[in-house]
């Protein structure tokens, strides 16, 4: 351990001799006062590592004292006293204190607690980096040895948990193994999809797998009841790693049910958000509720019936329809549900859509400050944390939390950092999305691509007879040959759907129950 600057606050220094002398055989540089006056001064004028303060001083206390060289300094603290008085123990942890020693101390548990507080973040990353190690091979067999559909959730689950335990580090050497073994994870992911993806959709229940049209009736439905309120919150692109982050705001307020379901492709809001409102398969959409369903070269909003779609399949399954729908795209439309707690108390079923994580992602495609904020992962996680932080969403929870409700929060899909162009060339009719297209005579990279020929043998429409969809493979996104190098550079490391991807379609659902 390397030598550090060591400050002791103690009235009776004079009895700390052979701790002094202990320390500095150790290689430590100590500096003494004996009252809290003295403590500020040096605080004010040195640089310390650690210090150690004793609690029971005349004149100016320990706790004054704490609470005076938190103004000047961010060392940690150790709190030396005689007692475990519930009262100070409490106003010190209050006041931030590192840790604290009860008295007598022996040189050896000062020497622990040194090393334990300014040694602690080392620690852990030796732990971690060595703990991720131990399963990486784990991890990789896993990969390799695909039976079903919820093996590659378990994947998916361990990859994000590794993720967001290296990212945590300020050393984090394995970081870059463990994206990685995410990319082929995500490779083999996109040819399992590509193999599979019809006996998926066609065949959900045998697969043992929920996806978006049986969202509903599998996770809100047998929630709503006349003598309690259930709430749907659908965060549009909230992925799972993004649930992660923001879970432990929740976890004192609510008993917490985590559970992953399966996006349809395109996973694209008009596709994929319609489908959890009405119940059906897009192809099921367009061929029942045509007056509610615009094909992706339709002019007008693809998203403008979510509610039509949403009183269908409550009226399929015979429920009462007495709801209140809202849609939230900014922060004045958030607060104002905020106030209308007492208004949604009185309904069996709320639904609260919030844009903000969408219009984080595409913000980081057309905003430079974005795309600065949110260079990478981790930074586009924070940014999403700082939001639902700071957002009248977790106010909203807090405040239903001291209420006997149901809560199911998700998402229709989530969103991938893209970072290989794939040039694609179609009619000028084909659908804009960089991850998915859909139209006539679409010329690709085979190996970028999931094929569809033949749409409705996975339950999607036709815009018309010799219509063909292809999906884009995790990380890709289709760019026309003309202006091609001005495209690929424009959206390059930006956040897009459309595609296959884990991110993309292994998507949270969770269920909230107040712990009142």
């Amino acid at each position: 351990m390397n030598a550090c600057n060591i400050l002791w606050i103690d009235d009776e220094v004079d009895s700390l001799t052979s701790h002094i002398f202990f320390l500095e055989k150790k290689g430590f540089s100590l500096d003494t006062v004996t009252n809290g006056y003295d403590a500020i001064d040096m605080v004010q004028n040195n640089n310390y590592d650690i210090i150690f303060l004793d609690e029971n001083m005349p004149g100016l206390t320990g706790l004054d004292t704490l609470s005076k060289l938190k103004e000047f300094t961010t060392s940690p603290v150790i709190m030396i006293t005689k007692s475990e008085q519930e009262q100070i123990m409490e106003e010190a942890i209050g006041a931030k204190i590192s840790d604290y020693l009860i008295k007598p101390v022996n040189p050896h548990q000062i020497l622990l607690t040194i090393k334990k507080n300014l040694e602690f973040s080392k620690l852990i990353n030796n732990k971690i980096n060595s703990d991720y190690q131990r399963e990486f091979s784990s991890i990789g067999a896993m990969i390799n040895d695909i039976n079903s559909f919820s093996d590659w959730v378990n994947i998916y689950k361990k990859i994000v948990y590794w993720e967001l335990e290296l990212d945590s580090l300020e050393e984090n050497n394995m970081l870059e193994i463990l994206l990685n073994q995410k990319k082929e994870a995500n490779t083999t992911f996109f040819k399992y999809v590509k193999k599979n993806y019809s006996d998926l959709i066609n065949n959900p229940k045998e697969n043992e797998i929920t996806i978006s049209k049986d969202l509903f009736k599998s996770y809100v439905f047998p929630k709503i009841s006349s003598d309690s309120s259930t709430f749907l919150l659908l965060i549009d692109n909230l992925r799972f790693d993004q649930w992660k982050v923001i879970q432990p705001l929740l976890d004192s307020y609510f008993e917490i049910k985590e559970d992953v379901y399966c996006s349809i492709l395109p996973t694209a809001t008009q596709y994929s958000r319609n489908s959890i409102f009405s119940g059906l398969s897009p192809l099921e959409m367009k061929r029942k509720l045509p007056q509610f369903w615009l094909d992706d070269v339709d002019e007008g909003g693809k998203n403008l019936h979510e509610k039509s779609f949403l009183l269908h399949q409550l009226r399929e399954l015979r429920c009462s329809e007495d709801i209140s729908f809202n849609k939230v795209f900014n922060l004045e439309h958030g607060k104002k549900m905020v106030g209308r707690i007492n208004e949604f108390l009185q309904k069996p079923l709320n639904v609260i859509i919030y844009n903000f994580v969408d219009i984080l992602s595409h913000a980081k495609t057309e905003m430079k400050m974005i795309k600065e904020l949110a260079n990478d992962e981790k930074s586009y996680r924070d940014l999403t944390l700082t939001w639902f932080k700071n957002s009248p969403l977790f106010e909203l929870l807090k405040q239903l939390s001291a209420s006997d409700v149901n809560i199911v929060i998700t998402s229709d899909h989530g969103t991938i950092n893209v970072a290989e162009p794939s040039k694609l060339v179609g009619e000028k009719s084909i659908s804009s999305n960089l991850r998915y297209k859909t139209g006539r005579k679409i010329k690709f990279e085979q190996k970028d691509v999931f094929y569809v020929e033949d749409p409705e043998n996975v339950s999607l429409p036709k815009t018309n007879v010799s219509s063909s969809y292809v999906f884009a493979a995790p990380n890709k996104y289709f760019v026309y040959p003309n202006n091609y190098n001005h495209y690929a550079h424009h959206y390059i490391n930006t956040y897009q759907h459309g595609g296959i991807s884990m991110e993309e379609m292994l998507i949270p659902v969770i269920s909230l129950k107040s712990k009142i």
